[in-house]
């Protein structure tokens, strides 16, 4: 048997409402210029529109009766995805690096992984720290903790970096995590 696999299809947000798909019976018109017409039909104000070969658009539905503008509503949209996209834009993306120790980690292991640390942190990335017990390590959990200890107490003597533990070590199955974020 064959199955089928369907592509979703993405819903388009429903934008604001315009022309015959505003449905009061009356609405407080705004012109073309900005100014305050006053409350009359729907019906009116669509040929109020249509005679400026422009849309009446409903810009505040929930107020009563719902305000209705003259408005192109194609250079309406296009404004409202320009201002969507800019805000997009500035929002700051924190990504978080997972960083994994093991038990018996060697010296430069542990130094080029500090290294990693310093690096990500001073990019304003989080750290997420893992250290994964296996077999016969999982009778010594004080050690494993001890070491997540020692690597976070070094990340806090560099003199570029301002430490702070978002998430306190946890330890689930033999698997310790901490999450660590430079507030500077």
């Amino acid at each position: 048997m064959r199955i089928k696999f369907h592509r979703v299809e993405q819903k388009e947000k429903k934008f604001f409402k315009s022309n015959t798909q505003i449905r009061s019976e009356q609405v407080f018109l705004i012109d073309e210029t900005g100014e305050n017409v006053g409350v009359m039909t729907t019906q009116e104000a669509i040929a109020r529109a249509k005679e400026l070969d422009l849309d009446l658009v409903e810009v505040n539905p929930k107020a009563e009766p719902p305000v209705a503008k003259i408005v192109d509503l194609g250079q309406l949209k296009y404004e409202h995805e320009k201002k969507l996209h800019r805000q997009k834009v500035m929002q700051k993306k924190i990504d978080t690096k997972v960083i994994r120790l093991s038990f018996r980690i060697s010296e430069h292991d542990f130094g080029f992984r500090l290294a990693q640390a310093e690096k990500f942190l001073s990019k304003e990335n989080k750290i997420k720290l893992e250290l994964i017990l296996r077999g016969r390590e999982k009778q010594y959990p004080q050690k494993a903790r001890e070491i997540v200890d020692n690597f976070v107490a070094q990340l806090r003597q560099k003199p570029d970096l301002v430490v702070e533990i978002e998430q306190a070590l946890t330890n689930q199955g033999g698997r310790f995590t901490i999450v660590l974020v430079n507030k500077k």
